[in-house]
């Protein structure tokens, strides 16, 4: 078995541990599953930088033994030589160790000590902060989970009996692509349920690797970039934009109100080597609270690219007057409390204003958008979009195949940016006709082709205009088309002429009189049905 599968299956082993405990499809079974995975792979990772330290370690039939005869000044030396990007772990904090001491009746308070212990002494580096400056450490006290008090130790030696023949020393050697699948299969389960509600949206790797490929591009002359979203999710976007400059080459930055996935986020950062940047991962109302600030403090932080997939829809009436109040931000509004139902409000159109202004001059952004946007006639969506179209800051548009988004049945487009306002072409691309359908689950799908995701680029790339896929137009045709970016209205409409003989003509009417004929009879029929019922319940 590959390590893949391998670790497919370790994940499901955490998941069946759970269910067994009464934890399945519990609202905290998440955290039990990405901590545990998480801690386990701190473990190998720091066991596979120390040997590669340690000469004596590497060749040592166990390294968790080696390691913990090792004199407190030796081990000291070591710990001193080890990346900041690997976690400083104690003999005690080892799985290994925790092993030994699984017969102890207070099993359950030991696991937990354990992890927090490692929580604290690795805090400077390896936690997050809240917009109010709230340490969110690594791991918190999972036994408290299981509501029988009596059952938690049990819990706890069932946990680290399906880490210990386990090991990840193989998948460090792999890349960035493996990394993806494993996480998108860790978190498959708890991003189905989201739908339009805060930071749960979850991106397809394909889509955030299109979105990743056509603001980076092919550059290989970058260096000390940041990149940014305010509606970071799991992280699924910034992982895509980090791999496409290089994972060395530049510094995340990210803010979410949502605490499942600021775990899910800080989880995605290490298995993509991308720890320095844990420190800029903030939790918090991005709308009401910005975090990132320039360095006077009073203005928004401006980065090289942000990408974002935010909420559609949300009820953020509580905020709503605070929001309003902030017109140099929210330049085109703040829309209105819907009379009826309040988690109807639209909140994307502020996200766009907010991606927009957290641009540098010449920065590239990128933000998914529900496609009846590309057409707003009125509102605030209405100026965002002649905004855009005005300021020239729109240089494309890619409109997605339905159901390509697992959490919402909208149709869903993503808006390109190019802040330095020199595209002279605007990309349009329909691809809501490309894809495969498949099922996961109960739930219909679909999802790109390889040969689809190179075509879009190359299209994108070139701004070619292809027939019923593409067109590229100027801002002048835009607003022409009054201030439209669906790329369908730019189509040629074409008719198809096909010669036909006077016979052939008569056979062709005949079979279009016979076509109304049977749908005025059917028609007939039902209405006959409908006032039939209608005088029933009239006498009834």
């Amino acid at each position: 078995m590959e390590i893949k599968e391998k670790t497919y299956a370790l994940i499901d082993g955490l998941k069946a541990t759970c269910q067994t405990f009464g934890l399945g499809n519990d609202g905290n079974e998440f955290k039990i599953i990405t901590q545990v995975f998480l801690y386990k792979y701190l473990n190998d990772k720091f066991g596979y930088e120390i040997r590669k330290i340690d000469t004596n370690l590497a060749t040592a039939e166990k390294w968790e033994t080696a390691y913990a005869n090792m004199s407190e000044s030796e081990r000291e030396d070591l710990l001193d030589q080890l990346s900041p990007d690997v976690p400083v772990l104690y003999p005690e904090h080892l799985i290994s160790n925790l092993w030994n001491q699984q017969s102890k009746g207070d099993f359950d308070l030991i696991f937990d000590a354990t992890m927090i212990n490692i929580s604290d002494i690795n805090s400077e580096i390896f936690s997050t902060k809240t917009s109010q400056r709230t340490q969110v450490p690594l791991f918190e006290k999972l036994t408290p989970f299981v509501t029988d008090e009596s059952q938690r130790a049990d819990f706890a030696r069932a946990l680290v009996d399906k880490l210990v023949n386990f090991s990840f020393d193989e998948a460090f050697s792999k890349n960035y692509d493996f990394f993806a699948q494993i996480f998108e299969y860790l978190i498959k389960d708890y991003n189905t349920s989201g739908g339009g509600k805060y930071a749960e949206y979850y991106t397809p790797h394909s889509i955030a690797a299109i979105m990743a490929e056509l603001l980076v591009g092919d550059n290989e002359d970058l260096h000390s970039v940041e990149c940014y979203d305010p509606s970071a999710g799991t992280g699924t976007l910034l992982m895509a934009l980090a791999h496409q400059i290089g994972e060395d080459k530049c510094t995340i930055f990210s803010q979410d109100i949502s605490q499942r996935s600021n775990k899910m986020l800080k989880l995605n950062l290490i298995l993509n080597g991308l720890v320095s940047s844990m420190d800029n991962v903030i939790q918090g109302d991005t709308l009401s609270e910005p975090y990132h600030k320039s360095d006077d403090g009073q203005n928004l932080r401006q980065f090289d690219y942000v990408v974002s997939n935010p909420p559609f829809k949300m009820d953020f009436s509580d905020t709503r007057e605070k929001l309003a109040k902030m017109p140099v931000r929210f330049w085109a509004g703040v829309p209105t409390v819907p009379k009826k139902d309040k988690s109807k409000m639209a909140i994307y159109p502020l996200f766009i204003q907010h991606v927009v202004n957290s641009l540098k001059k010449n920065g590239k952004g990128a933000i998914v958008v529900p496609t009846g946007f590309l057409t707003s006639k009125s509102g605030v969506e209405k100026k965002v979009l002649h905004h855009l179209v005005d300021e020239k800051i729109v240089s494309g548009v890619i409109s997605m195949p339905s159901n390509v988004f697992a959490t919402t049945g909208t149709n869903v487009s993503v808006l390109f940016f190019d802040n330095s306002k020199k595209t002279e072409k605007v990309c349009l691309i329909d691809a809501s006709k490309m894809g495969e359908e498949y099922k996961d689950g109960k739930n219909k799908k679909r999802r790109l082709r390889d040969e689809e995701i190179e075509q879009i680029v190359k299209v994108f790339r070139n701004k070619e205009t292809v027939d019923d896929l593409s067109v590229a137009v100027t801002y002048d045709e835009i607003k022409k088309k009054r201030y439209s970016l669906a790329a369908g209205q730019y189509f040629d409409v074409k008719i198809e002429y096909i010669p036909l003989t006077p016979e052939e003509f008569k056979v062709k009417m005949d079979e279009y009189k016979k076509d109304l004929l049977k749908y005025f009879e059917e028609n007939t029929k039902l209405e006959n049905e409908i006032i039939e019922q209608l005088n029933k319940v009239k006498y009834e």
